[in-house]
């Protein structure tokens, strides 16, 4: 009996990559004009468990809005896909996630009475994978001048922060009880170094970070500010239907684990290296 190969998860994922290349080639030639829109390239940058989903499927709830969960788009960058290629997978990808209910880690992020999945006029179309996006930005920064001149379209950044203590240590205990805390926090603040690198790049009118503390305490105004910074037009209906689905205060992790205290101090002095954290502490109520 021959041996039983064993294909790693790499592998499998450059095979489902060239399929998802074919399949993208054959429907956008059916679909030229689908795209003709589209006025702006949405890319969610920062780390994993900061609200990025939140965020990502209220947009998407958005009637001119398309932004797909975790299609990690850089993928098929790097395969060569071309424009609309990249935007048929994108919109397939949100039509697919809202038609299963949009449900994710155990929670649910369907808007109800709103655009998920489907659109009106498609101006904003972009990919919600903030670390995934962000680590492949670190790792090979010549991704992002391909990324631009692929799309050939403006291209803005959410960068959806979180209470770095909440976020470390939500991403140390989804490993289980023998957690790497030391390895989290520096991972959360190479990425940071990678999100400062990002704005000497980009125009500071093309980056917008929203604090998910902030997104809970006032949904309504950041979702509006969210859709100003997009361009896009919002209606009350829209503002009232996506506030229904959030949770009414921040799920604080940070008091589930041990912290070494020189843990806790490291993490406070490299704060103070990151505009974008300032004013967090373990100790605030996130009531700002």
């Amino acid at each position: 009996m021959g041996q039983i190969k064993i294909v790693s998860r790499k592998t499998l994922g450059k095979l489902n990559i060239a399929k998802l290349y074919l399949w993208s080639l054959y429907k956008c030639g059916k679909s030229k004009n689908l795209f003709n829109d589209v006025e702006t390239f949405c890319l969610f940058i920062g780390h994993a468990r900061s609200g990025h989903s939140l965020v990502g499927s209220l947009l998407d709830a958005h009637p001119n809005a398309v932004i797909a969960h975790e299609l990690d788009v850089l993928n098929f960058i790097q395969a060569g896909c071309s424009k609309n290629q990249i935007y048929y997978l994108l919109l397939e990808n949100s039509q697919a996630f809202a038609a299963a209910g949009r449900a994710w880690t155990g929670y649910s992020y369907q808007v109800p009475n709103q655009w998920q999945g489907r659109f009106q006029k498609l101006q904003i179309i972009g990919d919600k994978k903030g670390a995934g996006t962000t680590v492949k930005l670190r790792d090979k920064p010549e991704l992002f001048q391909l990324l631009r001149k692929k799309t050939d379209t403006p291209i803005k950044f959410v960068h959806v922060v979180r209470n770095p203590y909440d976020n470390i240590s939500t991403t140390a205990m989804r490993q289980g009880s023998d957690f790497d805390l030391e390895r989290k926090i520096r991972s959360y603040f190479s990425l940071c170094d990678t999100v400062v690198n990002l704005k000497k790049q980009v125009p500071g009118s093309d980056i917008l970070d929203l604090r998910h503390e902030e997104l809970i305490a006032d949904p309504k105004l950041c979702l509006s500010q969210l859709c100003h910074f997009l361009d896009l037009e919002v209606s009350n209906d829209y503002l009232d239907d996506c506030a229904s689905i959030i949770f009414k205060t921040p799920h604080q992790s940070r008091h589930k684990i041990q912290w070494p205290l020189e843990s806790l101090d490291l993490i406070k002095r490299k704060m103070n290296n990151y505009a974008f954290l300032e004013g967090y502490s373990f100790e605030d109520t996130d009531k700002r």
